[in-house]
C-alpha cells in the first residue's frame, strides 16, 4: 500500500446509524405519496359520480314536479292523435358556475334562442337551481353536455307530441310545461282520474295507461279542414266553423273551428282567435233556427201544413217592425214559409204557441241551458232577461237568443232522429242511453215532417248549392247579423247550413258556418247563406263524403216520407212555387 493509496477509514458509530436509517425514512415518504395521491384520486371519482347524478339529486329540488305520464289518444279508426315521448330539461345551480359569462356564451351556443340577459341574470346569482330552459330535444341535451359546463344538470321528462299538427286541436286541447292538461281533451283526461292517480303518487308509464279512443276521425278532420279554409278565402271571411255529428248516437265525427292552433306549442291554444267556435262561441244561429220553430208549431197541434200565415205585410210590436228578406208579400202556407224562409211566417207561428210554450220547448230541446260534454270548455247561452212576445217572434226566427253551435246542432238532430236528444260526446262508443236527455222531444210525425221540408229546401229552396247527385241531403240555411257593442251591425253577418243525410232516415247532420263572409265574384253582391255557406257545404261534402264510406246512390229512396207525401197531409196541392211540379216529381 502506497502514500497514494490510503486505506479507508473505518466506519464511525455515527455514520453506520446513517446508513440503516435512511432506507425506512425513504419507503415512508413513499408510502406517504402513494395514499395523498389515492386519496386524490378518490375525491375526483367521487365528485365526478356525485356530479353524473346532479340531475337526479337535485329534481327534488326543482320548482315543478317531474313531468307526468300521459294515455295515448287515438281517433276512431285508431290512428294516433296524441303521446308522449321522452325529453329533457337543463337546469343550473348558479352557486356552482365557475365563470358566468363563459356559461352564458356556451348556453347560447346550443339554445339560440334563449334570451342571454335573462339568463346571464339567472346565471349570476347565488340561488341553488334554475331552469335553463324545459324541454330541450336529446340532440340539444348531448351538445349542451358536450360544453362541459360546471353546475349544469339535466332531467328526464316527458312531452306530449301531436303528430299531426292542428288537426282536431279546438278538441285535443293542450298541455302545460309539465305535461298535465289545460284544455280539452287533455284536460277532461286528468279530471277523469289520470289527476288522482298522480296525486296518489304512482309511478305510471305510458304503457300502464289505457288509450283514450275518440269519436273523431281524422282522415275526414283533416278533408274537412283543408276544404273550409279554401272557403274562407274565397269568401275573403275572417273564419270559419264545421261540425259532422252522428244524430243515431251523439258522436262528434269531425269539428272544426279556424283558425286554429298548433298544440304543441301550447301558448297559441290561449289566443283569443283560436276559440273553439262549434263548442265556446256562441252566436245567433239566423234561420237555421227556424227548423225548431216548424217543429214546435207542428208539434204543438195549433199548426198543420194547411195552416196559412199572413205574410202580406210586416209583423208589428209597437215601433219595431218584422220584415221579410225577400218578401213574397202575400199569404204562404207552411211549406211555402219555410222555403222562402219568411220572418214574418214564423214570427206569427211561434205566437201562436206563445211566449211560455216556446220557451218550454225550446228548454226541452236544450237550448236555454249549457251544453256540457267532454270537453271542459263550453259557455252558456244568451237569453233574454225580460222573455216578451217581441223575443218570441224575433228568436222564431233565430235573432235574440245566441246558442252554441254544437248545441243548435244537438237540438235540430233531435228533431230529426226520431226525437231523441242526445248529449254529443268526442269520446267513441259511449252508452248514447246514458246521454238521453229526452227519449221523445217531438213525435216521429213531426220528425218526419222537418225532414220532408228540408229535403224540399235542397231541391227547390235555398239549399239548392249543397244538393249533390246521388245523396239525398235535406237542409236549413240561416244568415244572421252580427252583434258589435251591443247592436247589429248590417255589415257584417254570420251564415251557416244545417244539413242532414239521407233525409229520409238521416244518420249525420253536417253543420258549415262562415263569419263574416264578403260578397265576392259570382254572388251578385249578396252574402247570405244560400250564396256562400250552402255552396261550401257543397264542395266540402263531396270530398268527405267518399271517406265516410258513404258512395252516392241510382235514384230516391222509395216512399221516403210516408206520412207526410202519401197521405197529402201536408197540402203538397196548395204549394205555389215555381218548382213545385219539379218537387212532386221527385217523390
Amino acid at each position: 500500500m502506497t502514500e497514494l493509496d490510503p486505506a479507508p477509514a473505518a466506519p464511525t458509530p455515527s455514520t453506520r446509524r446513517r446508513r440503516v436509517i435512511e432506507p425506512g425514512r425513504n419507503r415512508v415518504r413513499t408510502a406517504i405519496t402513494i395514499v395523498a395521491f389515492a386519496g386524490i384520486y378518490a375525491t375526483l371519482v367521487l365528485r365526478l359520480a356525485w356530479f353524473g347524478s346532479i340531475d337526479m339529486a337535485d329534481a327534488s329540488r326543482s320548482p315543478a314536479p317531474p313531468s307526468i305520464a300521459r294515455p295515448d289518444i287515438l281517433d276512431r279508426n285508431g290512428d294516433l292523435l296524441a303521446r308522449d315521448i321522452p325529453s329533457f330539461s337543463a337546469f343550473a345551480e348558479p352557486r356552482r358556475i365557475v365563470d358566468t359569462d363563459e356559461a352564458v356564451e356556451k348556453i347560447l351556443a346550443v339554445l339560440p334562442d334563449l334570451n342571454a340577459r335573462s339568463l346571464y341574470q339567472r346565471l349570476s346569482g347565488r340561488s341553488g337551481f334554475t331552469w335553463i330552459k324545459r324541454s330541450i330535444t336529446a340532440r340539444q341535451q348531448q351538445a349542451l353536455w358536450e360544453q362541459g359546463i360546471p353546475g349544469v344538470g339535466f332531467r328526464r321528462e316527458t312531452r306530449r307530441l301531436y303528430p299531426n299538427g292542428t288537426a282536431a286541436a279546438q278538441v285535443l286541447g293542450a298541455v302545460n310545461i309539465d305535461n298535465k292538461g289545460i284544455a280539452g281533451i287533455e284536460r277532461w283526461i286528468d279530471q277523469s282520474g289520470l289527476e288522482v292517480l298522480q296525486m296518489a303518487g304512482l309511478d305510471l308509464q305510458r304503457q300502464d295507461l289505457e288509450p283514450v279512443q275518440l269519436s273523431i276521425d281524422l282522415k275526414v278532420q283533416h278533408a274537412f279542414t283543408d276544404e273550409l279554409r279554401r272557403e274562407i278565402d274565397r269568401y275573403k271571411a275572417v273564419g270559419g266553423a264545421g261540425l259532422v255529428l252522428d244524430v243515431t248516437n251523439g258522436e262528434v265525427v269531425s269539428l272544426v273551428s279556424l283558425p286554429d292552433f298548433d298544440p304543441n306549442d301550447a301558448t297559441q291554444a290561449q289566443k283569443p282567435e283560436n276559440i273553439n267556435r262549434i263548442n265556446v262561441g256562441v252566436y245567433e244561429m239566423g234561420s237555421t233556427f227556424k227548423a225548431m220553430t216548424t217543429a214546435m208549431a207542428l208539434d204543438s197541434g195549433v199548426f198543420n201544413i194547411h195552416s196559412v200565415l199572413d205574410a202580406s205585410k210586416p209583423l208589428s210590436f209597437g215601433r219595431f217592425r218584422i220584415n221579410d228578406f225577400r218578401g213574397e208579400k202575400r199569404p204562404l202556407n207552411l211549406p211555402e214559409a219555410f222555403l222562402v224562409s219568411s220572418n214574418i211566417a214564423f214570427g206569427r207561428m211561434a205566437m201562436g204557441v206563445g211566449v211560455e210554450g216556446h220557451k218550454s220547448f225550446l228548454r226541452q230541446l236544450g237550448q236555454l241551458d249549457r251544453l256540457t260534454t267532454e270537453l271542459p270548455e263550453s259557455a252558456s247561452p244568451i237569453v233574454p232577461r225580460n222573455w216578451q212576445a217581441v223575443n218570441t217572434a224575433t228568436i222564431a226566427f233565430g235573432h235574440g237568443l245566441a246558442v252554441t253551435p254544437l248545441q243548435a246542432a244537438m237540438g235540430v238532430g233531435a228533431l230529426v232522429n226520431g226525437g231523441r236528444l242526445i248529449r254529443p260526446t268526442f269520446v267513441k262508443g259511449t252508452d248514447p242511453a246514458a246521454r238521453t236527455i229526452h227519449d221523445q222531444a217531438v213525435t216521429p210525425e213531426t220528425g218526419e215532417a222537418l225532414r220532408y221540408l228540408m229535403r224540399l229546401n235542397a231541391i227547390s229552396g235555398s239549399a239548392k248549392g249543397a244538393n249533390i247527385e246521388g245523396y239525398y241531403i235535406g237542409g236549413k240555411t240561416g244568415t244572421a247579423e252580427k252583434v258589435v257593442n251591443g247592436r247589429y251591425d248590417k255589415s257584417r253577418v254570420m251564415t251557416s247550413f244545417m244539413g242532414i243525410l239521407p233525409a229520409n232516415d238521416p244518420k249525420y247532420l253536417f253543420l258549415v258556418i262562415l263569419d263574416e263572409p264578403k260578397a265576392v265574384e259570382g254572388t251578385h253582391g249578396f252574402r247570405t247563406s244560400g250564396w256562400n255557406a250552402v255552396p261550401a257545404a257543397g264542395r266540402i261534402l263531396r270530398r268527405i263524403l267518399p271517406i265516410m264510406r258513404m258512395p252516392p246512390t241510382m235514384g230516391n229512396p222509395s216512399q221516403p216520407f210516408p206520412h207526410t207525401v202519401a197521405q197529402r197531409a201536408y197540402g203538397l196541392e196548395r204549394l205555389r212555387m215555381p218548382a213545385s211540379d219539379a218537387v212532386l216529381a221527385n217523390y
